[in-house]
């Protein structure tokens, strides 16, 4: 249970990066938020920064209505 609480907030800093503007930002923030959700899961992290960096520097250009 406690780690569903881990996600469930690291998930709602996945939101937060949609609100940043640059590629840059959006990867930082995306590396972070995986990296912290792979360590919940119980792995060790850089898996989860890389996939994580990834998908917040294509956010804009998958979802443009919800990476701006």
């Amino acid at each position: 249970m406690q780690n569903v609480f881990r996600i469930l907030a690291v998930l709602g800093v996945f939101g937060v990066a949609a609100c940043e503007t640059s590629d840059l930002g959006r990867a930082g923030i995306g590396a972070g938020s995986g990296y912290l959700i792979d360590r919940a899961v119980g792995g060790d992290g850089m898996v989860g920064a890389a996939v994580g960096a990834t998908a917040g520097v294509v956010c804009d250009d998958v979802t443009p209505q919800y990476c701006r």
